[in-house]
């Protein structure tokens, strides 16, 4: 591998990394390479793929579940599950009603959850609890953790969630609110009443609020765009870093990634070499100011522990 052009990513000095793009770009590879590279300057570090199109467990030749494993020295892999996770949060929102509808209702109350996990959606808000518990209780247990994402558009919404998340809780607080208000009145002689669900939506609440200070600031979060030097991935790029720059999310820097090298051969490689340089070109334009790493098309696939310790040897002297 060669590194065509380095920027310094800042990437030891934070606690939470997404690394995104379009598929196919190398998201994985390069998480995982940032991920031993991370390690073997010191720190303990938490991969975690996201993305229905689990490929760490293929990078490290080795199964994944939904629990972290420890792949070698500090470095622990997980693959998360969307699935399981929603059955895992159906499950869970079952358990926080224990006790707090009446028997008489129990039955229809589950049925109606059930219906829940198929609506649309259902997997990312899963999902997002999920990275949401993740974040709040592994920060103290790792230096680092990185996540392997999804393809763009599903990325954007999963971290856009704490926000919508928060105004729609914020809603059922203030109704739920109203409604204790009332029975208080008419009921309990004004006497503040002990509501359980009030309590969950409380805490569940403050669960959101605290991971979406943790995704907002920049001294501890950033974001990591791979994108390659063609017109799809630059389009989707800058789509998706105008969005993060919205909704706050700091952006760490972009990973130019399988660049021609300059010595290609033949006709066919110099007309797709002169393409690219027309884009790299427009790379530059449209992402002034942003940290940006440029990685050279390898001669093999990265398909063994081996090529990938090359690659993160090569990333070690791109972070700081």
């Amino acid at each position: 591998m060669v590194i065509v052009m380095i920027d310094k990513i800042n990437i030891l000095n934070k606690k939470v990394i997404f690394v995104g793009g379009k598929g196919g770009v190398g998201k994985s590879t390069s998480a995982a390479a940032i991920a031993l590279a991370a390690k073997n300057i010191g720190k303990k570090v938490l991969l975690v793929s996201t993305d229905p199109a689990h490929n760490l467990g293929d990078l490290f030749h080795t199964k994944l579940k939904g629990e972290p494993k420890k792949v070698e020295g500090n470095l622990f892999v997980m693959e998360i599950n969307s699935e399981k996770e929603n059955d895992r949060y159906i499950a869970s929102v079952k358990k926080n009603l224990e006790g707090q509808v009446r028997s008489s209702m129990i039955e229809e109350v589950h049925r109606q959850i059930d219906m829940a996990k198929t609506t649309p959606g259902a997997d990312e808000a899963a999902l997002f609890d999920r990275i949401t518990s993740l974040i709040l209780e592994e920060l103290d247990r790792f230096d680092l953790l990185i996540f392997d994402t999804a393809p763009t558009g599903h990325t954007l919404r999963l971290l856009s969630l704490p926000e919508m998340m928060g105004v729609w809780m914020d809603g059922m607080l203030e109704r739920r609110r109203k409604t204790n208000e009332n029975y208080m009145q008419l009921i309990n002689d004004g006497e503040p009443v002990d509501d359980p669900i009030f309590k969950t939506l409380q805490a569940r609440r403050d669960k959101f609020s605290q991971v979406r200070k943790v995704l907002l600031n920049g001294e501890m979060t950033g974001f990591l765009f791979v994108l390659n030097p063609e017109r799809l991935p630059i389009q989707e790029g800058k789509r998706g870093i105008d969005t993060l720059k919205q909704h706050g999310i700091p952006v760490l820097g972009i990973v130019v990634n399988k660049i021609l090298p300059d010595e290609v051969d033949g006709i066919f490689f110099q007309k797709r070499k002169i393409q690219q340089l027309s884009y790299l070109k427009e790379i530059d334009k449209l992402f002034t100011g942003i940290p940006q790493v440029r990685l050279e098309l390898l001669d093999e696939d990265i398909s063994t522990p081996l090529h990938l310790k090359k690659v993160s040897k090569k990333w070690e002297e791109l972070i700081c």
